[in-house]
Parts: C-alpha cells; structure tokens; sequence
C-alpha cells in the first residue's frame, strides 16, 4: 500500500477546520496526524464537531506544544486568524523546511509586506517567506503551487471574483478600469468566535454593507487583477452581509471594449475553464459540491446586453441570482456562489 501522506490542521476548532476535516477524512491519500486548537487543547475533535465523532483522529493540542521538527508532517493547512500566522509558520518551517504549508489566512497573500502593513495594521512578521509564498488560485497559478512550499490561499470574496475577471482581463475582453463586484457573504465568513455584531438579533432578517471603501480583500483584488490586465486595475469592491450561516454570493459588473457582447465574454469563459475539473459550463444549481459551474442566461447580441449567468465558484451550497435588472451598457458577468465556511478562513470575510 502506497504511503499516506501526513497531514496537519492548525486551528482545526474553527468553521474553516472543520470543513478540511471534512474533505480530508474522506481522502484515500491522507492520514490527519495532528490537530491543534489552544483553547480546546486536550478534547477529542467529535467533542466539538460531533460529525467526526465515529472518526480515528488524533487529539486536539496547543500549537505552542507541537515539536514541529518530530512532527513529521508533509502538509500543514493553517486556519488561523490573521496577523498569528506568520510567527507559526515561521517556527514550523525552521523546524521542518520539507513540510510544505497551505495558509488559509490573509498573512501571506499580499506580495509586498509593506501593502500588508497598510491593509492590516501591523509589520509583516515573516517577510524573509514572502517571496516564496505563492497566491494559491489553483486555476490560475496551477505549476507554482505544485513547486511551492508555501501557497497563501485566496480569501472567498476575490476567488468569487477573480475566477471570471482573469480570464477577460488577460483576453483584454473588458475595460480594466470599470469593475463594479457587489458581494454577499454569509456570518461564518467571520469566524466562530462571539462577535456582538454576528448575534442572530443583530443580523436577521436584513442585509447591509460593511467595510465600504476599506474591505481588506480589496487589496488582494487589485493586486491579482493588475497582474492579469498589465496594468493598474482598482475595482469597485462593496461588500455585504447576509442573514444565512455560510456562502458567498458575488455579481460583477463590466464594460465590454471593442464591441464585445456578453456572449462573446461567456464564450471566453467556457473556453477558459473546459479543461477544469471544478468550473463547467451548466444552467442548473451546484449544491453540496466542489464544482463550479455558469450556463448561458438571457444574453442578446447587441454590444450592451447584459449577460445573466450562475458562475458558481468552489460551490457547496448555491443559489442562482434572480430577477435581472435593467442596465445601460454594463454586462453583468456571473453571479459567483462561494462556501464561506470553507474558503474563508476565521475573520477573513469581515
């Protein structure tokens, strides 16, 4: 029987552990050997999540305990809040240099530490990993991450976003200078610790805007739709929150350049993604999976249609937008339905 290969959660107590666990104990290729959780150090992980309970996994400790060097792990996924995670991968990577590292927090994702500073209002702690942490949008950046010990993985809003923005970007399909994305997340986007804002009183029953101007996701967005464009690209980025536990709803909107209709924008995206095994051009709803999927609306020919799609991204659970709305040469690109448990990190939508 082929090796196993061995496995770590940091932080497995949160939404974001949990959903790891979730996948991986399914993997006939992985074994978990550690899982870390400071403040339920010393419980069984099915004490917590009760849908693990039936399941052989090791013991929840304190991450200061692990004795990284004997650990003896080929991947560690990190579910830590942001700003705690790069001291920890730091440590593990000093101690372990062949353990490779999957960050789900924002500690990473920015390549300049200096834009980091700015954004999240502290130094970078680890600046000498930076430049061997690569952005891990697997379409996009699919041979760097294979190579990579380090891989900063996407926050939920700019995957929603960039999986469709990208490829239109790079076929310099759409204006790069007029990009509106209207995104919807749901609370566990926030984490799982108790928040006065995230109260069911406080968040039933409506839907507002937060972080207006200043989201920190925003940084991540233009950083990744510049490279695709050549040039500075500085969308219009509002989020919103929704009265649900978990998903991520995003609508984008462009301006076509040269004539371009919104099938010719959809025609660009199918190509993109036929080969994917996640993205796939579908009309129907994708619930309780992993694909991704857009399929053709109500699009008309002429240069100012608009362009009604379902572009499920990374979808475990999804709705498809409803009731199209008039606009006046803005293509609506697809609306995007992300698992905020599982492509948020704790915090990371807020």
């Amino acid at each position: 029987m082929a090796r196993k290969a061995q496995i770590g959660v940091l932080g497995a107590s949160g939404y974001t552990g949990a959903e790891l666990l979730r996948l991986l104990v399914s993997h006939p290729r992985v074994e978990v050997t550690l899982l870390t959780a400071d403040r339920k150090a010393g419980q069984e992980i099915g004490a917590i999540f009760p849908q693990f309970a039936h399941r052989a996994l090791p013991k929840l400790v304190a991450i200061d305990d692990v004795d990284w060097a004997s650990a003896g792990l080929d991947l560690a996924f990190c579910g830590l809040p942001h700003g705690t995670t790069q001291k920890v991968i730091q440590k593990l990577l000093a101690a372990a240099p062949r353990t490779k590292v999957a960050d789900l927090s924002a500690d990473f994702r920015l390549a300049d530490p200096a834009a980091y500073a700015r954004w999240y209002g502290h130094e970078h702690f680890a600046p000498e990993l930076q430049p061997d942490a690569v952005y891990g949008l697997v379409e996009i950046y699919r041979r760097e991450i294979r190579k990579a010990r380090l891989v900063a993985i996407p926050g939920c809003y700019p995957t929603c976003a960039q999986l469709p923005l990208i490829p239109l970007l790079k076929a310099k399909a759409i204006e790069p200078g007029e990009i509106v994305i209207d995104a919807k997340s749901g609370v566990t986007g926030a984490g799982r610790a108790l928040k006065e804002e995230m109260l069911f009183s406080e968040v039933a029953e409506g839907v507002h805007a937060y972080a207006v101007g200043g989201h920190r996701h925003t940084a991540e967005l233009d950083q990744e739709l510049s490279k695709a464009a050549g040039r500075e690209v500085m969308a219009t980025f509002t989020p919103h929150l929704m009265p649900i536990n978990r998903g991520l709803l995003s609508t984008i909107y462009v301006r076509g350049r040269r004539g371009r209709t919104a099938e010719d924008l959809h025609d660009i995206l199918a190509r993109s993604y036929a080969k994917e095994p996640l993205p796939r051009h579908h009309r129907r709803r994708a619930r309780q999976s992993h694909q991704g999927r857009f399929g053709p609306g109500g699009a008309g020919d002429e240069p100012d249609a608009r362009l009604s799609r379902d572009f499920v991204a990374r979808a475990r659970g999804a709705v498809p937008v409803t009731g199209p709305a008039r606009s006046s040469r803005l293509i609506e690109l697809p609306s995007l339905w992300c698992n905020a448990s599982a492509g948020c990190p704790p915090g990371s939508a807020q």
